[in-house]
């Protein structure tokens, strides 16, 4: 709600401006969909990772969290 707000007070001072990051923020969007996918994967590998890691502690009874 807040950047809405803030787009109306750019809308406001300057609306070509404005109007160019309405029409730039779904290609900057698409731009950064493949890296955030890639963040998603990454993530998911380390976690696995983590789990791997930690699996003979948890067998042996470490503290739970």
């Amino acid at each position: 709600m807040l950047s809405f707000v803030l787009w109306l007070v750019l809308l406001f001072l300057c609306w070509p401006l404005a109007l160019l990051a309405l029409v730039l923020y779904p290609v900057l969007w698409l731009i950064t969909l493949p890296f955030r996918l890639i963040g998603i994967g990454v993530e998911g590998v380390f976690e696995l990772l983590r789990a791997v890691v930690m699996l003979p502690a948890r067998i042996l009874g470490g503290n739970p969290r």
